[in-house]
Formats: structure tokens, C-alpha cells, sequence
């Protein structure tokens, strides 16, 4: 796996790009039949879904198989790497390459800190309001509403969420305060138009106890390499015509016409930037069987008693 960090305009850290070539088909793997979705985990079926006829939304039922492919995390981690959210994705990174249950495939993928999820607040409400209402609720069953929520800010528990009384929150509850939480892993799923929790239940529950924002890396595909390779060459020819319509105008207008580096040069940044780092289409594999096994999978789930081995972090 090859990884890239990514920077802002003023070379902050934003991301770490990931360019994978050993694997074809995840662990953690999406399925499609007709207007049907399946997620399996090692073929285990974590999420059935139902998109709704009229795009209106997505139906879903989750089985509470899911397991985090995170190992879990020790607080002597998280005041190593506090405040590191770098570091912490060169480790999700290591981690999500080699776990069986990850969802990374071959192609281009990013790890990133910018998210809707974190500007979109604005201090109109409190943090605990905010993330609250963003957390979609369905266990058993449950509804993610297009119509309301239009714009992939909302999170996908993938496992019940657990409550300010457990024993894993209230761990993570000091670390919250100390400021040495480790982040929240998101993977955004445009299927479902949202990003489901890879990592993190546990402290994404501690920090809405604190009332505080959470550490988030996100997790999406990125255009592969032929497409930035083909984007970059089409943002350059269009920078270097930008600068010949200035040329021109100088040539009519003399000097005082500005060179159009000033101009040109940012949306050359910005373009390249965007090629490295836009979101794609999650991947997913037709179902084999289609329809007629999606439905027989749904019936052997709600036929099944639930596991209830709750103890790994995720």
C-alpha cells in the first residue's frame, strides 16, 4: 500500500491518501440487487437496506454482527498519539489493510480530518444536540431520510450504541477530558448516502457525554490514478489558457493588466487538490442469486438470534 499525506494551502496535515493493490474484494464488502443492499463482514451480514422507490431514502436492518477492524485501543496509545490525528491514520491505515473485516479494496482511498460533519454546526447548538442529531437510530430496524437530510452528514451506528454507564465510555470519558481521545474511524458509503462507523462507538458515545466535538478520520474512495493522471493534465492545459487570455489582454491593455498568475495559479491548486481527495461512488459487488437470495438472507436474519458478544472496542 502506498501512502501520500495530503496538505492544505497552508501545509497543514488534511489526510493521507492510500493507493491499494492487494486486495479485490473486501472483507467488509457491499453487495447490490436492484434497488436492494447487502453489507457482509467476512460473509457474515451486517446490514440489509432497501432503497426507497422514490429515492426518498433507505430502509435497513442491521444484524449487530459487525466487528471493528480496529484492534482495541489502550489509553497509553491514545496519550501517545493525542492530539496526532496524522498519526493516528498512518496506524487505521496499517490496521485497515490487514484486518479480514476491513472495507479497503484495490484503488485510491483517503484517509481524511476535513468533514461536513465537523463545519456544518457553527456553535448554533451544543455539541451533544448536534451530534445527537446526526446519529441515526435503528436497532432493530430503522429509516435514513433523503429527504431531510440531504447532504451526507449523518452517522451509521453499525453497533448499538452504548451508554453513558458503560464501563468502555466512562474509560473513555477521562481521555475525552484529558484531550487524548483517540478519533472516531467513518467510512462514508454513498449507497446509503452516509458514513457508518468503523471505530469508535464507544467514544464517540464518550465525547457526547463530555459535550464535546469528537477527533474524526474519514474513510472514501478517491478517483483512480488514470483519472487524476487524465484530471491533472486538463487542469494544467486550463491554467496555461487562463494565462494566455492574460497575455492577450495585457498585449491590448498594457501593463496594468495583471499576468493572471494571481488567478489562475489557486485554481490550479484547487483542481489537482479535488483530483486527490473528492469523494467517489462506494463499490459494490452484484449480489450473486440477486433479489431472490438478498430476500432468503433477509428472512434467515430475522429467523436468527443476535450475537451478543459485545466486549471488542468498535
Amino acid at each position: 500500500m502506498r501512502r501520500t499525506d495530503i496538505t492544505g494551502d497552508d501545509g497543514t496535515w488534511t489526510g493521507l491518501s492510500l493507493e491499494v493493490q492487494t486486495c479485490r474484494q473486501p472483507g467488509l464488502c457491499l453487495f447490490s440487487a436492484e434497488q436492494r443492499l447487502l453489507l457482509t463482514q467476512q460473509q457474515r451480514p451486517v446490514l440489509l437496506a432497501t432503497v426507497d422507490k422514490h429515492l426518498y431514502g433507505v430502509e435497513f436492518w442491521p444484524t449487530d454482527a459487525y466487528r471493528s477492524p480496529i484492534p482495541p485501543l489502550r489509553a497509553e496509545t491514545g496519550r501517545a498519539l493525542a492530539g496526532n490525528l496524522d498519526r493516528w491514520a498512518y496506524r487505521f491505515a496499517q490496521h485497515l489493510l490487514e484486518s479480514p473485516g476491513s472495507p479497503v479494496h484495490d484503488g485510491r482511498w483517503l484517509l481524511s480530518r476535513e468533514s461536513p460533519l465537523l463545519r456544518w454546526n457553527h456553535g448554533r447548538r451544543s455539541q451533544a444536540e448536534y451530534w445527537n442529531s446526526m446519529l441515526i437510530e435503528g436497532h432493530p430496524d430503522g429509516y435514513i431520510d433523503w429527504f431531510i437530510h440531504s447532504c451526507s452528514w449523518e452517522i451509521f451506528p453499525l453497533r448499538p450504541m452504548p451508554d453513558a454507564a458503560d464501563s468502555r465510555v466512562k474509560a473513555y470519558r477521562k481521555q475525552a477530558r484529558d484531550g487524548t481521545l483517540p478519533p472516531v474511524l467513518l467510512w462514508w458509503v454513498s449507497g446509503l448516502d452516509c458514513h457508518l462507523i468503523l471505530d469508535g462507538h464507544a467514544r464517540l458515545a464518550a465525547a457526547l457525554a463530555e459535550s464535546i466535538a469528537p477527533p474524526l478520520l474519514q474513510l472514501h474512495r478517491t478517483a483512480p490514478s488514470d483519472d487524476v493522471a487524465a484530471g491533472t493534465q486538463q487542469a494544467v492545459h486550463l491554467y496555461e489558457a487562463e494565462l494566455a487570455r492574460f497575455a492577450e489582454l495585457r498585449t491590448a491593455h498594457g501593463s496594468s493588466v495583471p499576468d493572471g498568475a494571481a488567478v489562475a495559479g489557486p485554481a490550479l491548486a484547487r483542481r489537482i487538490h479535488e483530483l486527490h481527495t473528492g469523494q467517489q461512488p462506494t463499490w459494490a459487488w452484484p449480489l450473486p442469486g440477486g433479489e431472490v437470495q438478498w430476500h432468503r438472507i433477509a428472512g434467515e436474519v430475522t429467523a436468527s438470534p443476535q450475537p451478543d458478544d459485545v466486549n471488542d472496542e468498535c
